[in-house]
């Protein structure tokens, strides 16, 4: 008989999980805002904030998942560092060019306080990685059984989506209005009494014990070439992951610019909010039948109803035939992610499950968000239309990162045919 997922554990995946992406909308969307907005216009900031982010983020779940693997706890990593994130994405909304002479006197406000933004956005990170992307992840990994993954990972993957919503919907306007200590007060608070009541309903799995050999020999486990040898269905998997962030991240970072400026769209909150439900429906209801026919067998269809939403948004151009298009993409893309997902965790080891949180960042977030975007910049580049960001000058993003994404996609094939002879073998 299976085992079914109890109450405890789906109400720490959407409690824990739902209050973590909180955070990280605010992390990838308003930061840059608050910065721009009152503190200095100086792109170069803003490009040193996101790169820096990013490089935290990956070391971070790399070195913080071995220690919990090393401990054998993931309860004491979430709770102390929820309470830790929370705190720290409230205090963004105190830092101010004023705050920040009165700190520095002999700097210049302005820069003296985007350095503070981008150190407190660095920490903040290094606390929200510790939490979520190394100790939470971990946690799925070792208290969800394979044949349950699917319908987990459906779950999982709409939670982002559903921050989105509720931050655009709800809170915008705090923002719009400048209110930004209570914006950030908000979350904050919220990020923190989820860690104090994750201190009653996380348990960690029984089967985790902690460590005996070295830690810092772990630390670098991963990336060693007799590792991957001895693993190639995981790394397998992680290059499929590692290709599908890629061609998401060729068209995402531009999608709003692209609905509003090339297509000429104001209301993008409505297309937005219409995809990302119906999208969000599509990937609870087809969890289940990935768990049913097999992960790998739901991989094919799912990746063919985005490749056809890709290509389909090519073409699309009135505000009707985008909501739809963009279902179909957005739907496939959430099918996808969930599945692929529930594969890298389904060959993941035992016993190494925190630390290749780290590895699985590595294919999923670090390489993406550096390879994605520049190919869609050097598509975008080759458009003769600009719009004004910044202050500067820039093109205007056309329906061709939508078709670079679709063959970027196609690449998932390798990996996947790969895959389908292990499994028959």
């Amino acid at each position: 008989m299976k085992k079914k997922l109890g109450a405890r554990i789906w109400s720490v995946l959407i409690l824990v999980g739902l209050s973590g992406q909180f955070a990280w909308t605010l992390e990838n969307m308003y930061f840059n805002v608050f910065l721009y907005n009152t503190i200095s216009t100086n792109p170069d900031y803003i490009a040193a904030m996101v790169a820096a982010s990013a490089i935290t983020a990956t070391l971070t779940t790399l070195i913080m998942g071995a220690l919990s693997d090393r401990v054998g706890k993931r309860k004491a990593f979430i709770t102390a560092g929820y309470i830790l994130w929370g705190i720290t994405t409230a205090a963004f909304g105190f830092i101010t060019p004023e705050s920040a002479g009165a700190v520095f006197p002999a700097a210049n406000a302005a820069a003296a306080a985007a350095v503070l933004v981008i150190i407190m956005d660095c920490l903040m990170t290094f606390f929200g990685s510790s939490a979520n992307d190394a100790a939470f992840n971990a946690y799925v990994t070792d208290n969800v059984p394979n044949d349950k993954r699917g319908r987990t990972e459906g779950v999982l993957a709409i939670l982002p989506l559903v921050s989105m919503l509720v931050v655009f919907g709800l809170f915008d306007g705090y923002t719009q209005r400048g209110e930004w200590k209570t914006f950030f007060g908000i979350f904050g608070i919220m990020v923190t009494v989820v860690g104090i009541i994750s201190l009653f309903i996380v348990k960690d799995s029984p089967s985790l014990k902690p460590r005996k050999d070295s830690y810092f020999k772990n630390l670098l486990y991963g990336l060693r070439l007799s590792v991957v040898k001895s693993l190639p269905g995981l790394y397998w998997a992680l290059l499929a992951l590692c290709v599908f962030s890629i061609a998401v991240q060729v068209f995402f970072p531009y999608l709003i610019i692209y609905i509003q400026t090339y297509l000429g769209i104001t209301d993008y909150a409505i297309v937005l909010g219409i995809v990302l439900i119906i999208a969000s429906i599509v990937s609870v209801a087809t969890g289940g039948i990935a768990d049913k026919v097999g992960k790998l067998r739901f991989l094919l269809p799912a990746g063919a109803l985005m490749l056809v939403g890709l290509v389909a948004m090519f073409f699309a151009r009135a505000m009707v035939a985008v909501i739809i298009c963009g279902c179909v993409m957005m739907s496939g893309y959430m099918m996808l992610s969930a599945t692929l997902n529930g594969i890298v965790r389904d060959h993941t080891p035992e016993g190494k499950v925190g630390h290749f949180q780290g590895i699985r960042m590595i294919f999923s977030v670090m390489l993406p968000m550096i390879i994605g975007p520049f190919i869609g910049s050097a598509v975008i580049k080759n458009s003769p239309e600009t719009y004004m960001e910044m202050g500067q000058l820039k093109s205007v993003p056309t329906p061709g990162i939508f078709l670079a994404a679709a063959i970027t996609l196609l690449f998932v094939i390798i990996p996947f045919v790969a895959l389908k002879k292990r499994e028959k073998n």
